[in-house]
């Protein structure tokens, strides 16, 4: 069931408050597009808990009021999600040539003093 929410937020003023509010909108579950129309934001996907993200815009600008939710009709498209270009596949190389690997030198004691010299 595709939806829109409408949240008014009264303290939204300058461009770093709305775009705070974006971030706070796009990062909620169900969430396909947001947009201001000036003092609201309107909000639409499939499944979306209003009432948390009216929670979420409460707590950042101490005043937000739930407005409305309806269903969105077959007439009105959602604008799907695109989905992020995948890297090329990443090919591991190891750093030692024609199959023999690395070795380590460690130095050989010929006493048996533990070199911790703490003890």
């Amino acid at each position: 069931m595709a939806q829109k929410v409408v949240i008014k937020i009264i303290s939204m003023n300058g461009a770093k408050s709305r775009t705070k509010a974006m971030k706070i909108a796009v990062c909620a579950a169900g969430v396909v597009s947001v947009e201001l129309q000036g003092d609201q934001i309107v909000v639409t996907g499939e499944g979306i808990d209003s009432p948390e993200l009216t929670c979420l815009l409460r707590k950042k600008f101490g005043y937000a009021d739930l407005v409305s939710v309806a269903e969105i009709k077959k007439e009105e498209k959602i604008p799907e999600k695109k989905e992020p270009t995948s890297a090329p596949p990443f090919i591991w190389t190891p750093h030692y040539q024609y199959g023999t690997p690395p070795f380590y030198v460690s130095e050989i004691r010929e006493n048996n003093q533990d070199p911790c010299s703490i003890m």
